[in-house]
């Protein structure tokens, strides 16, 4: 007994000692990693993996980035979540000789703490038109020569007309990072200057302008600098036990490469006009099967990216009826005139089709001419299959009978008799006399019965 109490104590101990343990372990820190623009597809990773770690209770999530910026939607949806996360997040401009530009600076600012390594940047923050125009900046003077400059919040001389929109824009960009500044306690003065002149700074300059709040040259070296840190989340004021904390990196799953793939302009793009020539060419010539259904799920995978992204309906509408009139042109000849107005109209859609502040996030001119001029010629050359097939004569059925000549098979009266047609016994009908071996031809059908006429005026 008394062995076998002593075994009982020491599994005891050994329970209490392993508790102790796990009850000691610090809570895991969570790493995402974003390289590249920031898109849907990057604020559906960052999204979820922000909720992931707050489910698993997290003590810390850092932001990795090197980004030269993305598009307002997705970085405002990623934002709204940071705010809103039980767990504090760390931005942090890493590796050595990242960026952190435009929509990045933002991310950076409404972070709970803002951190870069050395040789990295950030900043050129200032919102930016795709199309025709853009922001007028010419200044009267110089930056950094010690005159005054305009008026114009902008650094420069007013906008013409037109810029209105441009004005708005660049406020309300202003007016949000100025606001993430005072609320994480950070310099809005430059945060400012970062909208409305493009500046950047790099990793010493803004630690010394209290922009970030630390160095570090990787991970392991921030989450060294950050422990022991308080950090004020959702108004709780938490201090930060990171020594010994497991380092979780959480890699994007299949659905945000899936959103991040189809999210990209060119291969939404693509996606779309492979949806309206697989079902062209399928309506054109129905039967084929593979090329409607390739083409609807092209066309359903293109509208579910269209969704996500900040689509021009004005270049849909001129795509389509660029697709249309060039169509139009094989059936109605018009010596060029609308197949060239509807090259005109596609390409002008194509480059109004994404309607985004970032330099880039279009669709290249290396995609829209080709993908232009291999429409044209794939509209056409379908086309002309289908007219073509549309003015061969029937081969088949009814009409294919009538007008076809055939061979009697025994002489007859006038009344029904036989003959041979395509091949085939037929029941045939003449007005007149007929005799084995002569050469009627289809007038009508009755039935199964085939009104007939002599191919000759009399017997031969």
């Amino acid at each position: 007994m008394d062995r076998l109490s002593s075994m009982r104590a020491l599994l005891f101990g050994l329970l209490l000692i392993a508790g102790s343990a796990c009850a000691a372990a610090p809570a895991p820190v969570v790493v995402l990693s974003v390289d590249g623009a920031i898109s849907p597809g990057t604020a559906d990773y960052v999204v979820r993996g922000l909720k992931s770690a707050a489910a698993e209770q997290a003590q810390l999530v850092v932001l990795e980035m090197d980004t030269p910026g993305g598009l307002d939607t997705a970085m405002r949806q990623i934002i709204k979540q940071i705010i809103a996360s039980p767990v504090p997040v760390a931005a942090f401009v890493a590796p050595e000789g990242a960026r952190a530009a435009s929509a990045g600076t933002y991310i950076l600012y409404a972070s709970h703490i803002a951190a870069m390594a050395p040789a990295t940047n950030l900043g050129a923050a200032t919102p930016i038109n795709i199309g025709i125009g853009g922001i007028d900046s010419q200044p009267d003077e110089q930056p950094g020569n010690g005159k005054k400059k305009d008026n114009n919040p902008l650094g420069g001389k007013l906008p013409t007309s037109g810029s209105t929109l441009q004005h708005k824009q660049i406020n309300d960009a202003s007016a949000y990072i100025r606001s993430l500044a005072q609320m994480r306690g950070r310099n809005a003065q430059w945060g400012e200057q970062a909208v409305r002149e493009a500046v950047s700074l790099s990793a010493d300059e803004a630690l010394k302008l209290n922009v970030i709040d630390v160095i570090a040259r990787d991970v392991p070296d921030l989450l060294d600098k950050l422990n022991g840190r308080k950090v004020n989340v959702l108004g709780v004021e938490r201090t930060l036990d990171l020594t010994g904390a497991n380092i979780v990196n959480q890699e994007p799953d299949w659905r945000s490469r899936l959103l991040s793939v189809i999210a990209d302009p060119s291969i939404a793009y693509l996606l779309m006009l492979a949806g309206i020539f697989g079902l062209f060419f399928e309506f054109s010539n129905p039967g084929f099967m593979l090329p409607g259904v390739v083409g609807a799920i092209s066309l359903l995978l293109a509208m579910f990216a269209f969704q996500m992204l900040p689509i021009n309906y004005a270049g849909l509408g001129l795509i389509i009826l660029g697709l249309a009139f060039m169509a139009a042109e094989v059936f109605m000849p018009s010596f060029g005139a609308i197949g060239i107005g509807g090259v005109v109209a596609f390409v002008t859609g194509s480059v109004l089709l994404v309607d985004t502040d970032m330099p880039g996030f279009g669709i290249p001119w290396v995609v829209i001419i080709p993908v232009a001029l291999a429409s044209a010629l794939f509209i056409f050359f379908v086309a002309g299959m289908a007219l073509k097939s549309w003015k061969r004569p029937v081969v088949t059925g009814r009409e294919q009978l009538i007008g076809s000549s055939g061979e009697v098979l025994m002489d007859f009266d006038g009344k029904d008799g036989w003959a041979r047609v395509h091949g085939e016994t037929w029941r045939i009908r003449c007005k007149q006399p007929l005799r084995k071996g002569q050469k009627v031809r289809v007038l009508n059908m009755d039935g199964l019965i085939f009104e007939v006429e002599p191919e000759h005026a009399g017997p031969e």
